[in-house]
């Protein structure tokens, strides 16, 4: 958790960070799968950039090639010390992954278990906190990747995503005015932000099964199918 989401267009994100125009132009992608290619923003020398990764972080050290476990996730209680993640974390490789929302599992009393689009009533595209990192291949050429930070999951989390193999636990959501600190803070500045979303500010829905297969890439995949919680 979190391993599927919906980005916006290159547009929404350029308006959102007052970027500079960038060499990108893109759709939204309604059902954002692990090893996509997803936009992220960095500060580079106190600017901001937009940039396209690869989701799943392949560190500096893997010579360019894609670990055999998985690098989607990067949980907030081993970020600092894991060994794929603790080099960005150090050198203060910080950035936002954009999302308009993510989706998690529901497994209900009968057994039934249903995706949920889970996004927020105060922030109509925002951020999870993530690192990056450039691995080198063989031939010289890097590869630039990207993970997200995630956490035990606030009151809303614990109820709806309740599946899958890491269940109760959701992505470390930033509000706007900690971007600033998660860029250019220290180390225990940049620890400070990283906190539970309030429940009471995330919406969340029940949503078609389409969305179990990342083939389905469309608007309708967002559209509920169950009232609101």
């Amino acid at each position: 958790m979190c391993g599927r989401y919906v980005s916006p267009d290159s547009a929404a994100i350029e308006r959102e960070f007052n970027i500079v125009r960038q060499e990108w132009t893109f759709p939204p992608n309604y059902n954002v799968a692990p090893t996509q290619t997803v936009p992220i923003i960095r500060s580079v020398d106190g600017t901001l950039q937009g940039v396209s990764m690869r989701w799943g972080l392949i560190p500096f050290f893997a010579k360019g090639e894609p670990p055999k476990y998985s690098t989607i996730n990067a949980r907030i209680e081993t970020v600092e010390t894991a060994a794929s993640y603790r080099g960005p974390w150090k050198r203060g490789q910080r950035c936002l992954q954009v999302a308009l929302g993510f989706y998690g599992w529901h497994t209900d009393g009968t057994g039934r278990k249903a995706p949920y689009y889970i996004h927020l009533n105060d922030q109509s595209l925002f951020a999870f906190a993530g690192l990056w990192d450039r691995s080198a291949k063989a031939d010289g050429t890097a590869v630039e990747s990207a993970v997200h930070i995630t956490m035990p999951g606030n009151d809303l989390m614990r109820h709806v995503h309740n599946a899958g193999t890491n269940p109760f636990r959701m992505p470390a959501i930033l509000r706007k005015e900690d971007h600033a600190a998660w860029f250019n803070g220290t180390p225990d500045q940049a620890r400070a932000v990283l906190n539970q979303y309030d429940a009471g500010l995330m919406v969340a829905h029940e949503v078609t099964a389409a969305v179990n297969s990342p083939k389905n890439n469309v608007a309708a995949n967002i559209e509920p199918v169950s009232a609101p919680r």
